[in-house]
């Protein structure tokens, strides 16, 4: 049986042992939809989320003719369809269900892929995002942290501000940044990125970044910023170490 890989972070496609598909948009919403319910969906919630601008004998039908299409495409049938209820075929693989799923060695390689279905409005997808958008930081964070701790410091940089261009106000993401930068020894490097996180949060929300952000510059730098030589190579930077907001 060939083996079938369907992508719903990033751009949608589907292929079969490498060999592109090409869906009818039908089709690909369907799969689509199929992928962000995890589970058999009845025919009638089907019809309901994807043609309900349509009388129901006329929705019936094209979900009846895109199933036909789907049985076709491949070498297996791509959907299943019994007993009132529509599935994926087990010998489809997901990207989404893949990263839920735990680590993987593409992990990185699917979260750096972008958001999911982007361009699609459908307001089944809009629900998704958001929960997609917290798995995809938690997973940049954890991996970013695990590349800093085996010294693999470009790597955990790149997930790192992949996770901070995501959020930029959350500082979780901010953090695993300045914490590559200062256990790389790239002491200049933490505090611009310390002091741009703290600029925004005053400008953005009025706040300051939390005590214990704080307290990761304080302990990495053990008293360097006091340094009269480093305070006259980097004056800009060293103020915002030695502030905490505004």
């Amino acid at each position: 049986m060939c083996a079938v890989q369907l992508t719903v972070i990033g751009r949608f496609t589907c292929r079969e042992d490498e060999r592109p598909l090409l869906l009818a948009p039908r089709a690909e919403r369907l799969m689509a939809f199929l992928s962000l319910a995890r589970r058999s969906v009845r025919r009638e919630e089907l019809t309901a989320a994807l043609w309900g601008d349509h009388r129901e004998d006329r929705a019936a039908g094209n979900l009846r003719s895109t199933l036909w299409r789907l049985r076709r495409v491949a070498e297996q049938p791509l959907a299943e369809a019994a007993d009132g209820y529509v599935s994926i075929a087990p010998h489809v693989r997901i990207d989404l269900w893949d990263l839920e799923a735990g680590p993987a060695t593409d992990a990185e390689h699917r979260l750096l892929a972008g958001d999911l279905l982007p361009g699609w409005d459908d307001p089944w997808v809009d629900s998704e995002r958001e929960r997609f958008r917290q798995l995809r930081l938690h997973a940049l964070e954890d991996l970013c942290a695990t590349h800093r701790r085996s010294g693999r410091f470009a790597d955990a940089l790149r997930l790192g501000l992949v996770a901070v261009a995501c959020d930029p106000l959350r500082e979780t993401a901010q953090r695993e940044v300045i914490e590559v930068h200062l256990d790389e020894g790239n002491v200049v490097e933490a505090l611009r990125q310390y002091d741009g996180y703290r600029r925004l949060l005053h400008s953005e929300l009025d706040l300051a970044p939390s005590p214990a952000l704080r307290r990761v510059i304080d302990e990495h730098l053990d008293g360097v910023v006091d340094d009269p030589s480093f305070r006259r190579a980097v004056p800009s930077v060293t103020r915002a170490a030695r502030g905490h907001a505004g």
